[in-house]
């Protein structure tokens, strides 16, 4: 029988790459980079109010001054009905959530085209510079939202501060998710199609008078508006928040619709963040 010689030789290991899941948030990547969070918001932040004589007042300016504007037509002139309380409390608390999504969504289409110098030199996950924007509008909510308490406290309105800490937060979560979702939607599409950066003010104005920024649901009535409030979620969160502050009933049913809608909006804009990040460094 003839003798087989066997060498002990190490087999070279063999790895796989595969590419990443379109559905994936890389949550632990993204605790990972954990510190550019707090690096990219103060500085959007610092940018935003820097060498401005009133710095972040700012914050509290705008939607005071549109909650102003806002009662001298709507309330006063057209007399919009507020649902039994005084116009200028029931607009400026739709104007809360309004400008988390107008602000966050704004800043989050064009994030990608605005950064892309950093892009193109480092690595990081992508998914931090839209969400980071959305951390800054939350920034200007906490602002005006002592406004909000001054104006309470000015108006004499008794408020229900266990529902407030109950659905105020639930409103401001559902508010995130669909501008998340929209946000990198349209950031990816951004990078590519520039026309983007010219649709999204225009978008944003066409959506406000969508939503009951300033006017009540309850002035309108009939099943079809049920259904456009069932598939809107900014509706519904601005509904949740002015519950929260005033004795208006939920609509639970609505709630859970609006949060659907918004989780499917949510990993669409993932999944069409994460099949086109590839090519960002490229062509931002």
């Amino acid at each position: 029988m003839r003798d087989t010689a066997y060498l002990d030789v190490a087999l070279p290991i063999e790895q796989i790459i595969e590419p990443k899941s379109q559905f994936s948030l890389g949550l632990a990547e993204l605790w990972q980079y954990r510190e550019l969070f707090y690096f990219f918001t103060w500085r959007d932040v610092k940018v935003r109010y820097k060498q401005a004589f009133l710095g972040f007042l700012w914050a509290v300016i705008q939607p005071f001054s549109m909650m102003v504007l806002f009662s001298l037509v709507f309330g006063n002139a057209l007399k919009a009905p507020s649902d039994g309380i005084p116009y200028p409390i029931f607009v400026y608390s739709g104007l809360m959530l309004w400008n988390i999504f107008s602000a966050g969504l704004q800043n989050s289409a064009t994030s990608m085209v605005t950064n892309a110098n950093l892009i193109k030199k480092v690595y990081f996950p992508r998914l931090i510079v839209p969400m980071s924007c959305i951390l800054v509008a939350l920034f200007d909510f906490l602002m005006s939202l002592v406004v909000y308490a001054g104006l309470l406290v000015y108006y004499g309105y008794a408020v229900n501060v266990l529902k407030i800490i109950v659905l105020l937060p639930i409103a401001v979560l559902l508010t995130v998710i669909t501008t998340f979702g929209l946000g990198t939607f349209l950031a990816a599409f951004n990078v590519k199609y520039r026309d983007f950066q010219y649709t999204v003010p225009f978008l944003i104005q066409f959506l406000m008078f969508l939503n009951p920024v300033v006017y009540a649901t309850s002035s309108f009535t009939g099943s079809w508006f049920n259904y456009v409030l069932a598939i809107n979620p900014l509706a519904g969160a601005i509904n949740l928040a002015r519950s929260a502050f005033i004795d208006t009933p939920v609509r639970y049913e609505l709630i859970l619709s609006n949060f659907v809608v918004a989780i499917a909006l949510f990993f669409v804009g993932i999944y069409t963040f994460r099949k086109t990040e590839g090519y960002f460094a490229d062509i931002a």
